[in-house]
């Protein structure tokens, strides 16, 4: 009898790299001096996330074949995500990710993955179909769309997942790894087809959806064939709709932003906690909301990601007050 698949509660497939954040906020970039080195990339910090949440999560990418890459698959032990997937590629480096900081709103990337990232030179053959089908969750970026054999990769695993479980794909538009957007569409249309849950924000659903309004952008992932849309608004908080009617429309939970990147990140693996957890969608969406704000609180992403402690902490700390003159319930 052949062996099972080994199990894992989610499985993550994409970018990952080397984070440099200078440690000095509102300088600009040409002027910081000191920098923190951290583990980086969508995928990696969502599987970091639904980790530190206590779940047991694997990561399917690559790295170069040189100490950063060897950095990351430290970092990923570090973390508790296991990283049988995660092989090197001795051709190119390991992507490197430098950010500039501007409390509250304006934290501009500078991604470094040229000729190529090795996490698009994941290739079909290699992957363990058998896993990635008996995953609790499986999730995709749209960054692995973006090139090919990560492109056909990523295909080929939504289709031998066949909608099994959960299926989330991330939309993650980045229009610099992309010609344009008329080139993502057909490849997001055909990634949607094979999932059941979507999620983004507003620019990435109009990628996905050619429209922008919030409830227009949930109808039409809905009808692209996804069972559950989940649309971010910024500070407008996110929007859920079910297939089944069920629908959440929470606000975000106030904090002092530090470094808004990984916040979506850390948003995504709670999602991902509690869809595994079978809470309802209200409930899941606040638990993501404040696990978000929590990492934009916070300089790094990564190992800013929190715990479920902290996330029922700030959850409590943010509750709207009681007034006194309610009865108390027996």
């Amino acid at each position: 009898m052949a062996d099972s698949p080994p199990y894992f509660d989610l499985i993550t497939m994409g970018r990952i790299g080397v984070d440099l954040y200078p440690l000095e906020t509102g300088v600009p970039l040409a002027r910081v001096e000191t920098f923190g080195k951290f583990l980086g990339g969508s995928a990696a910090n969502v599987a970091v996330a639904a980790a530190r949440l206590g779940r047991s999560v694997a990561i399917v990418t690559r790295t170069g074949d040189d100490p950063f890459g060897t950095f990351l698959h430290e970092a990923l032990h570090e973390f508790g995500v296991d990283d049988r997937w995660v092989t090197p590629v001795s051709a190119y480096p390991t992507p490197l990710t430098f950010c500039e900081i501007f409390p509250p709103d304006d934290f501009p990337l500078y991604f470094y993955r040229r000729p190529k990232a090795p996490d698009l030179e994941i290739h079909a053959d290699e992957l363990d179909l058998a896993a990635v089908r008996a995953a609790g969750i499986f999730w995709i970026t749209g960054t692995g769309l973006s090139e090919e054999p990560s492109r056909s990769a990523t295909l080929a695993a939504l289709e031998a997942r066949a909608r099994a479980g959960t299926t989330v794909f991330d939309l993650d538009w980045r229009p610099m790894f992309w010609r344009d957007p008329d080139q993502a569409r057909p490849y997001y249309r055909e990634a949607l087809r094979h999932a059941t849950v979507a999620v983004g924000n507003l620019d990435e659903c109009e990628i996905a959806t050619g429209v922008r309004e919030p409830e227009a952008c949930a109808r039409a992932l809905l009808a692209a064939g996804v069972e559950l849309a989940v649309v971010k608004q910024g500070p407008r908080g996110v929007l859920a709709v079910h297939r089944d009617g069920t629908r959440a429309e929470v606000p975000p939970v106030p904090v002092e932003v530090v470094n808004g990147l990984g916040a979506g990140d850390a948003f995504g693996g709670s999602l991902c906690h509690g869809l595994l957890s079978g809470w309802d969608l209200e409930r899941t969406m606040r638990h993501a909301n404040a696990a978000g704000a929590l990492v934009a609180s916070r300089l790094a992403c990564s190992s800013a990601m929190p715990t479920g402690r902290e996330v029922a902490d700030l959850l409590a700390r943010s509750a709207p007050p009681v007034p006194a003159d309610l009865p108390s319930q027996s």
